[in-house]
């Protein structure tokens, strides 16, 4: 079989391949080859420069059994017998789930997870989203300190165990996304360095030298990293791809590598007759970064957008420091200009930035399902001090007000692991690094951040104690336990699947509020739905002035004139007569 390698700057390059070493040829463009007889199993890693020197880790291993650090070992990709064929599942009219493999069961396995897909095929997700699975050292952490963007963790199960989660997935009619990280690695077992101009310190990112997108040698570094993502779209199957932190990628060239990324994706899913799409984690909100490469934007396919989640969030908490102090001034505004704009910062002044920020999409030209809505991720559970949860912040009853607006709102809705009951367990920052100085560094870091807010440092969690994973570990309910709010959430996604058609542009949603009495109602398609946050007064809202026909209701709704709600209440309606709702009334 063949065995290659990019290392640009190496001298001579030999193949560890079961205890020998042998020599590879050295090719145009910095690659090194041989051929060898190997089978599945076989380690092997590359030594460079001196044949005595140590040995490295394949930078496109598939497989890596003893760690990130240890040799890979061959594997045949296409070797994995799938059970379930597969159509693909696009993105217009998803309901997403975002889990993490390591907490989502006490195993912490992709063979456990995969015992749950039924559960979450019940309730209505069409597709469930898995953060990082990239190896990283130790066993526990978030999985975004992978460094090796084409292997699969091996205390998760390995590239065959994603392969039988996927498989059990299709077999319960589930797409399945993941997570992907192109704008850093890891800061320990990154062996990158070694081979070739993998990072650049022409431009710097929070986890210091950025990726090389756009100096010397990035034409490779581009195709290893757009590589590493087609790979896995198309040998394990998967649906779509989640892009981390898009706004730290570094990159001055004419072509971005995001754009050259979505082209790729897109020849991809035609080549195997499925869609395929790409959704990005951006700070800037820039329209480019879903607009068509065609009009010259990077042609992703969605983006989260956390400004819902502040104005929701601030809506249903009423927390208003850090970046929520700016959707705190008038939370009912916020949440309507996000709901028909997907952007609150579109421009105008940022307080928390101290600057002007983002710009507006073209609401006429933006599905809204291109924009994906939630209440809760693992970055705003996990990044807080205690890892606490939207339910433990405000209760149950105001959780299932956010829930109305995200499941039955016009963006893609996402839940987050355990949400659909409101779990009560926190999800914490927790980490394995097994480099002391780094541990400690990380711990000393993670206390520092959070006395700068007023936390005392015995009170946040350590990362490095097992008990914060443990603690993290999702509890799943016995059946008859949380049914009213896991019903509710069932109820919810079975109205939008039911009622829904994807593809309405944001322009389309309609939206009254009234800022004093805390109330808010949101029309599109033919759904409205109203939503009273006020915690002690009932609310009197706007809706179209033709008969409505109530699909479910957090309490009683008093047949009254207008609408009626009761504090802490939502409603969703659609028209008696079946007409469409979205425009002015």
């Amino acid at each position: 079989m063949r065995f290659e390698v990019w290392a640009p700057r190496a001298r001579r390059v030999w193949l560890w391949l079961e205890g020998a070493r042998l020599p590879l040829r050295e090719d145009a463009g910095g690659w090194w080859r041989t051929d060898a007889a190997a089978g599945p199993g076989d380690r092997y890693g590359f030594v460079l420069d001196d044949a005595r020197g140590p040995v490295l880790p394949d930078p496109r291993a598939r497989r890596l059994p003893e760690g990130p650090e240890g040799p890979a070992a061959v594997t045949d990709p296409g070797a994995y017998p799938w059970r379930h064929p597969w159509a693909g599942r696009g993105l217009p009219g998803a309901v997403l789930y975002e889990l993490h493999i390591g907490t989502f069961t006490a195993e912490g396995t992709f063979d456990a997870a995969a015992e749950q897909l039924e559960r979450l095929a019940e309730l209505g997700i069409t597709h469930v989203q898995l953060m990082p699975v990239n190896p990283f050292p130790g066993r526990h952490g978030w999985g975004y300190d992978g460094v090796a963007p084409w292997a699969v963790h091996e205390p998760y199960g390995g590239p065959e165990g994603l392969a039988r989660l996927v498989d059990a997935a299709h077999g319960a009619g589930l797409g399945v996304v993941l997570d992907v990280v192109h704008n850093h690695l890891g800061p320990s077992g990154n062996r990158l360095p070694e081979f070739g101009p993998y990072f650049t310190d022409r431009h710097h990112t929070p986890w210091g030298s950025a990726v090389n997108l756009d100096g010397r040698g990035s034409d490779e570094v581009r195709a290893y990293f757009a590589g590493s993502a087609l790979a896995f779209l198309r040998d394990f199957r998967l649906d779509g791809l989640r892009l981390d932190a898009v706004h730290e990628l570094a990159d001055d060239r004419a072509l971005p590598f995001l754009a050259e990324l979505s082209a790729a994706v897109d020849a991809l899913a035609l080549e195997v007759g499925r869609p395929l799409f790409l959704i990005a984690e951006s700070d800037r909100n820039d329209p480019r970064t879903i607009a068509p490469r065609e009009r010259n934007g990077l042609g992703l396919h969605a983006q989260w957008t956390d400004d819902f989640h502040h104005a929701l969030h601030v809506a249903l908490t009423g927390e208003a420091g850090g970046y929520y102090a700016d959707f705190a001034r008038a939370p009912m505004a916020a949440l309507a200009k996000t709901l028909t704009g997907g952007f609150f910062h579109d421009g105008g002044y940022s307080a928390f930035r101290g600057r002007g920020h983002g710009r507006a999409l073209e609401r006429a030209a933006t599905p809204a399902y291109r924009l994906v809505g939630y209440a809760q991720t693992h970055d705003q559970i996990g990044n807080r001090a205690l890892g606490d949860r939207l339910t433990a912040q405000a209760g149950p009853a105001r959780a299932a007000l956010g829930a109305a607006l995200v499941l039955c709102g016009p963006l893609t809705p996402m839940l987050f692991m355990g949400e659909e009951w409101g779990a009560g367990s926190p999800w914490q920052f927790f980490t394995d690094h097994q480099d002391p100085a780094l541990a400690e560094a990380v711990r000393q870091g993670r206390r520092a951040e959070f006395a700068a807010h007023g936390w005392a440092a015995g009170d946040i969690p350590d990362p490095q104690d097992p008990a914060t994973r443990d603690r993290s570990v999702l509890r799943h309910p016995a059946a008859e336990d949380h049914r009213e709010l896991t019903g509710w959430h069932r109820r919810l996604i079975g109205i939008r699947r039911a009622l829904l058609t994807p593809g309405q542009p944001l322009s389309a949603v309609t939206i009254r509020y009234d800022e004093d009495e805390r109330w808010l109602t949101v029309c599109h398609g033919p759904l409205v739905v109203a939503v009273n946050f006020s915690p002690d007064r009932p609310a009197t809202v706007a809706v179209p002035p033709y008969p409505l026909t109530l699909l479910a209701a957090t309490h009683p709704v008093p047949p009254e004139a207008g609408l009626r709600l009761p504090p802490e209440s939502a409603a969703v309606l659609t028209p008696a007569d079946g007409r469409e709702v979205s425009g002015a009334w």
